[in-house]
């Protein structure tokens, strides 16, 4: 039974946000994320979830939240997305004159929500969105996500996405607040019901209407666990990489070769050894018989893994602007740029031949080219 009570301050009927959840299998994460928003202070809102066909205890556990209407949207239009068909529905209903989209897997601050809202009007933006804090539990998430993040950070500067003298627009899924108005304007998510980068498409309508958004790393508001296995996290990245990046197999290809000058580098005493063993001459050691010429080469390899020890030291610093501990920025220069380099080209072939797997639903024929232009505004780097 759907329960429509807004939650929040009293004294009004109407909220000043509508906030909504689309929701698929996300019995893991939907608890925690409905106890931080139920909780918010200082903002009069309402809380919207769509269950998207979940097979799970997605439902159940949002009516057992008092005060959170849950809905199931209509049958998947075809050419549209699962999420894109979800909020479609949540906003059709919502009364609010903001609409926060956020994703099930998101905690939000106390009072973020309320801080949010004055954010975007003291700086006059018409779609605030927030890239959430990244948790990163197993190896692949503390290797991989510094990578992703760093780069994305580099394709779409925070600084350029928030310059409405700037064509770059970006905006994070996973936190959307955007005026209602303004949503309406540029035709929704019905506009995009095709695309699987669904956030990034929404805020290029928006800044080419001349409205203007606001992008930022907001640890102090919001944060989330994206993926909580590698079979996840290689399906989710499968999906976005090559319509993040304008030219995935290009940035494989300098991911890879950046990372294996560095290693080579650092590791060329320890293989010159090893070259050294299987001819029988320990040529490195400085005490050997012929021992000007080993100091020499000695001397030489060493350079090698200063130089080595030095690039480390700059993908480690180019890894800072994705905002991540310094032990998850090691690992991500240390082991992270492979795997990136392996889902680029992976995002590449299966958006290339037409068919992506997303939540247990297969995507085929999407707007691959049309996306790819629309990435093209970014920046090239």
């Amino acid at each position: 039974m759907d329960v429509s009570v807004a939650v929040g301050q009293p004294g009004s009927a109407v909220p000043e946000v509508s906030i909504i959840v689309p929701a698929r299998n996300e019995e893991a994460s939907l608890q925690r994320c409905l106890q931080s928003l139920t909780s918010q202070e200082g903002v009069l809102f309402e809380v919207i979830v769509v269950d998207d066909g979940s097979t799970d205890r997605t439902r159940e556990i949002a009516e057992s939240f008092h005060g959170v209407r849950v809905i199931v949207p209509g049958p998947l239009p075809y050419g549209w997305t699962g999420k894109n068909n979800a909020v479609v529905a949540g906003a059709a209903i919502a009364q609010g004159e903001w609409l926060l989209f956020t994703d099930a897997d998101t905690v939000h601050s106390p009072g973020a929500l309320a801080r949010a809202l004055t954010e975007a009007r003291q700086n006059g933006a018409d779609m605030l969105s927030y890239s959430p804090e990244q948790i990163a539990v197993t190896f692949w998430e503390m290797a991989v996500l510094p990578v992703v993040f760093a780069e994305l950070a580099s394709t779409y500067p925070p600084k350029l996405v928030s310059d409405p003298a700037s064509p770059v627009a970006a905006a994070n899924g996973q936190y959307i607040l955007i005026r209602r108005q303004a949503y309406k304007a540029v035709g929704g998510h019905q506009a995009i019901a095709g695309s699987l980068l669904e956030d990034v498409a929404l805020a290029q309508a928006l800044k080419k209407s001349g409205r203007k958004i606001r992008f930022r790393y907001a640890a102090d508001a919001v944060c989330t666990r994206m993926y909580r296995n590698f079979r996840h996290l290689r399906e989710g990245w499968t999906k976005n990489l090559a319509l993040l990046f304008p030219e995935p197999g290009w940035l494989a290809a300098k991911s890879l070769l950046r990372w294996g000058v560095v290693w080579a580098l650092f590791l060329s005493p320890m293989l010159a050894a090893v070259g050294a063993g299987l001819t029988g001459r320990i040529e490195w050691l400085a005490w050997t018989h012929d021992s000007f010429l080993t100091l020499a080469a000695f001397s030489t390899r060493w350079r090698f893994v200063f130089l080595g020890v030095g690039g480390f030291v700059l993908i480690t610093r180019r890894l800072r602007r994705a905002n991540f501990t310094s032990d998850r920025e090691l690992l991500g220069a240390a082991f992270g740029y492979p795997m990136f380099a392996y889902l680029l080209l992976r995002s590449r072939r299966a958006h290339a031949k037409g068919a992506v797997l997303w939540k247990d639903r297969e995507y085929k024929d999407r707007a691959y080219s049309d996306t790819k232009r629309q990435s093209s505004l970014a920046p090239d780097h």
